[in-house]
């Protein structure tokens, strides 16, 4: 557990490394590589993303005094919460629970995004940078390390892999696929991508000591000897003089009634009216149905303006006058 390769990462206690472990990766050695690429300074605000049991927030706070929110979907934030304040660092890191691509922080938070080997469950979507570029200020810095490979796999999966292999693995990618992937929405520009060198051997020193009954991953990593298994990181900054597009949060809608069916004519006529044109139709309908207007004709008179005795038609007068209509012509 002690290289010469780490020699921050080999201050820390194996035992309370192994205690919090949360992948298959050490995530000390990978934040130490990963550490040495970009410029750490005290004050500076990080998002540790996919930060498992913040191992990696408390080792970026103790050895660089950075400000770290350590975020992760699937560990308690209360768990990390205790490990933070035994560490001694609760001041400076603040632990969350959420989703990736559902982050709670202000564009342009972040002085730093990192992730240690976890970028691969959830970056490899094509709209993953756009949306996660926007919590970096502009300039700022957005780096990945973890499990990769080291060179695409084309075609048929090579025998010596298919044992251990299982299909969310097909997210594992080269550092020169990464690079292209990040390059494509114009959004950063990638300063460093390449593999850690005899990376595989980090990578099965970690399973002897904290899963030495992983028999068929350590048989494949010994089978490998990192023809195509390794550790990659990328790092990129974003770009000053491209803005970002606003994301689309909702979309306004509004129902409109249509006829259904090309034969209903019923429907068909009544779509030809807006809305407000056929409810100012209805209302003076029901006007003449409640016109209080007396009966003159029955006194002599003329209602005004009319060439005849108002007369009103029995389907459109009054219950009452109705009635005086079939009194009358009864008689």
């Amino acid at each position: 557990m002690r290289t010469p390769r780490f020699p921050r990462s080999a201050c820390y206690n194996p035992d309370w490394l192994i205690a919090s472990a949360s992948g298959g990766a050490n995530a000390l050695w990978l934040t130490e590589w990963l550490s040495e690429a970009i410029e750490l300074e005290p004050g500076m605000r990080i998002l540790d993303l996919g930060c498992g049991r913040a191992v990696s927030s408390i080792f970026l706070q103790r050895e660089f005094g950075v400000d770290v929110w350590a975020t992760d979907l699937w560990f308690s934030a209360s768990e990390n919460l205790a490990r933070i304040r035994d560490a001694g660092v609760d001041s400076h890191v603040f632990p969350l629970q959420c989703d990736a691509r559902s982050l709670p922080y202000a564009e342009g938070f972040f002085d730093a995004i990192v992730s240690i080997d976890s970028f691969v469950y959830y970056g490899t979507d094509d709209t993953y940078l756009p949306y996660i570029a926007r919590f970096v200020r502009p300039g700022g810095v957005l780096a990945m390390a973890g499990a990769g490979l080291l060179r695409e796999i084309d075609g048929v999966l090579p025998a010596h892999l298919r044992e251990w292999w299982e299909p969310a693995m097909w997210s594992l990618h080269s550092a020169a696929w990464w690079r292209r992937h990040w390059e494509k929405p114009n959004l950063v520009t990638v300063e460093r991508a390449d593999a850690m060198p005899e990376g595989w051997r980090a990578w099965l020193d970690w399973q002897h000591a904290v899963a030495p009954d992983n028999f068929v991953e350590i048989r494949t990593l010994e089978d490998d000897r990192g023809e195509y298994l390794g550790y990659v990181r990328a790092v990129a900054r974003r770009r000053l003089d491209v803005p970002l597009e606003e994301p689309i949060r909702s979309v306004p809608t509004q129902y409109t009634k249509h006829p259904m069916l090309r034969g209903d004519s019923r429907e068909r006529s009544a779509s030809r009216f807006p809305p407000l044109c056929r409810r100012g139709a209805r209302l003076r309908r029901r006007m003449v149905r409640e016109d209080p207007t007396p009966d003159r004709a029955s006194a002599g008179g003329r209602a005004p303006g009319r060439g005849r005795a108002h007369r009103p038609s029995p389907l459109t007068s009054t219950s009452s006058t109705r009635k005086r209509h079939v009194a009358r012509d009864r008689k």
